[in-house]
């Protein structure tokens, strides 16, 4: 996903030296590794992370945002909206993403958990259900999806017996229950290395996926992105801010798909662009040159 990028001036080196920042050779793993190593989540992370932050740079180089363009990312990706928004550096945002994805997929370790992606129903009465199993709603993602996390043997039963309200559950292919108290070492260990990082307000709206409100101190949103790791995401949270700032275009960085999606069904009359290449540059850059609504979306 990272070969049509390497192509513009200086991104190779970009993404080598990050490559140094933090032991990964993320060029490799950006264009010639395997689907087995990229699934790893202590490889994707940083990889998404990574790529986002090349799309956005290469953005800003060839357009002007708004001053006012909303940003926003789910789970891992608000490492990256952090950085967007000048609260981290570049930099930053990359090595976090690598102790986040490194420290999660150890404490996936320590238990057997996983994921599942509950479709339909209304969340209360879906959250009740889970908490019969002792599952939390790791995910609460808007447009009728819910993201299930606990132990795998109450996502095998959920998978397997859904109420009739639910239209479907779908086993995730991940490591293990993300956003959950299993998390509970990777978001010390996140703390500590984040100690040491220096933040600055945000230059523009950034939206938190705690509660889907605008942060506006770089201390409090370093603070958020650690605890993260162990609370739910509140991407319905996020998605109603947007519906209730105007929000007319949303442009999802690479690699674009998911939120597209949700925000196609949840968000209505939003101009929807997904960035993958960088020929797509200039469709997202008329999707949020909107003058007459005079607002705009970025997110990953």
């Amino acid at each position: 996903m990272f070969t049509p990028w390497l192509e513009l001036d200086g991104t190779r080196e970009r993404v080598a030296g990050w490559s140094e920042l933090t032991g990964l050779d993320l060029l490799e793993l950006g264009t010639t590794a395997d689907a087995d190593a990229i699934k790893d989540t202590a490889i994707t992370q940083p990889l998404v992370v990574a790529l986002a932050l090349l799309a956005f740079e290469e953005l800003e180089r060839r357009h002007e945002l708004p001053d006012d363009v909303l940003v926003a990312g789910h789970s891992v990706g608000e490492l990256a909206a952090a950085a967007m928004a000048g609260v981290l550096s570049a930099d930053d945002a990359v090595v976090l993403a690598a102790v986040r994805g490194r420290e999660m997929a150890a404490a996936c370790e320590l238990a057997p958990t996983g994921m599942g992606a509950v479709m339909g129903g209304e969340p209360e009465q879906v959250v009740a259900w889970l908490d019969e199993f002792d599952l939390v709603p790791a995910n609460m993602n808007g447009a009728g999806q819910i993201v299930a996390a606990g132990a795998l043997d109450s996502i095998d039963k959920i998978v397997d017996g859904k109420p009739d309200y639910v239209k479907k559950v779908i086993k995730l292919k991940v490591a293990g229950a993300f956003h959950t108290h299993y998390m509970e070492p990777a978001r010390e260990a996140l703390r500590d290395k984040a100690a040491g990082i220096a933040v600055a307000d945000p230059t523009h709206p950034l939206l938190s996926n705690a509660d889907g409100q605008v942060v506006t101190s770089g201390t409090e949103m370093l603070g958020r992105l650690v605890e993260q790791v162990t609370l739910p995401v509140r991407w319905d949270f996020c998605m109603a801010t947007m519906a209730a700032r105007g929000v007319h275009a949303v442009a999802e960085l690479p690699p674009a798909g998911a939120l597209s999606g949700l925000a196609r069904r949840e968000l209505s009359g939003v101009t929807i662009a997904g960035l993958k290449k960088p020929e797509d540059l200039g469709k997202v850059a008329a999707a949020l040159a909107d003058d007459a609504a005079g607002a705009g979306e970025a997110s990953t």
